[in-house]
């Protein structure tokens, strides 16, 4: 394991970035994000992405000079294309344009297309929720492609992993959010435990056969993500895949060698709106307090020391990190010296 303090390891992404080709101001959006994302916990969207952001700038199918602009635009909406720059560029354009609109116009739509991974998708819901905005993002398109999730009910593979955010800003305290994949679990993680030999969770995934299966070497064998709680968490995937796909109309906007397979037909919407909407800003955030403060005083079930709302974790592991630096897995660091040293730079 290695540790790196988070000012270390944004320069160390921003020298990566900057010798692969990107723009000084693509690099710092990129940077913020991914430590942000590691600082918070969430390794899986953090500087682990950053050699594939590296080979898709090589391959031609991620432009890193490109920035975000509206292709359509109404006064509580917009479609945004990226361009295909980063999707940590084009995804902070978008919302930014969304809670500027629903500053003016009580609540806001924004759809975004074209554009590579926009990696973590609790960092926008917090933007929002900083700027007194409820929210919501979630993203489709991944499986057009290459599908790696089956339906509920299904040996074949017809989705992806869909993610979805939701966050609500609360008074005096961090966000209350949550950000995850509607499957069983994210795509990486599987990628990690077949690269350190672990095994997966039960009804994580399952086998070419439909079999439910803990091997993650299955996966790569014909197998298939899974939808979390069952046909519920299916449910919410496929409302991911018609926000995301079909009514972005990202399949409109694919072109054959932009994006990679995943990436193609990616499509994005976010949801804001003004948290004093129907209530006055102080009313709503007392009510949001109340709320969580009635969570965090509930009573312990056996084997629990605490009671936590959505986003307590992330919030707390950004302190203890900002305070004791972020943990590195051993083959991640290495792969961003690997990363580093294809572009003549030694960071080792």
């Amino acid at each position: 394991m290695v540790t790196k303090r988070a000012g270390e390891l944004r320069r160390i992404v921003l020298d990566i970035l900057g010798a692969a080709g990107a723009s000084d101001e693509n690099a710092a959006d990129v940077a913020n994000h991914l430590v942000i994302a590691d600082m918070s916990g969430v390794v899986t969207h953090g500087v682990t992405q950053l050699s594939g952001y590296v080979d898709a700038i090589r391959a031609e199918q991620l432009l890193p000079r490109a920035r975000p602009e509206a292709v359509k635009e109404l006064d509580g909406g917009a479609l945004v294309t990226g361009n295909w720059t980063f999707g940590q560029v084009a995804a902070k354009y978008g919302a930014e344009l969304g809670i500027r609109k629903a500053y003016a116009s009580g609540l806001a739509l924004v759809s975004l297309v074209q554009s590579h991974h926009i990696g973590r998708l609790g960092h926008y819901v917090e933007m929002a929720a900083a700027e007194g905005m409820v929210s919501l993002v979630c993203a489709g398109g991944f499986g057009a492609i290459d599908p790696q999730t089956v339906p509920y009910g299904s040996r074949t593979r017809v989705l992806h992993t869909n993610p979805i955010a939701m966050g609500f800003p609360v008074a005096g305290a961090p966000p209350m959010m949550f950000d995850f994949a509607t499957t069983a679990l994210s795509g990486v993680k599987v990628v990690n435990a077949q690269l350190r030999g672990e095994t997966l969770p039960p009804g994580s995934i399952v086998d070419a056969d439909g079999n439910p299966t803990t091997d993650p070497q299955a996966f790569f064998d014909g197998g298939a993500h899974v939808s979390f709680g069952a046909h519920k968490g299916y449910a919410l995937m496929m409302a991911a895949e018609f926000l995301g796909r079909i009514f972005a109309g990202s399949d409109d906007y694919a072109e054959e060698v932009r994006g990679g397979d995943i990436m193609r037909h990616q499509g994005v919407t976010m949801l804001f709106a003004k948290a004093d909407l129907f209530r006055d800003m102080d009313t709503y955030l007392d009510g949001a307090r109340v709320l969580v403060d009635q969570v965090h005083a509930a009573e312990p079930a056996p084997g629990f020391t605490e009671v936590l709302a959505p986003g307590d974790l992330e919030a707390r592991t950004r302190l203890e990190r900002e305070r004791d630096g972020i943990p590195l897995h051993d083959d991640v660091w290495q792969d961003l010296v690997d990363s580093a040293a294809s572009l003549g730079l030694d960071i080792a």
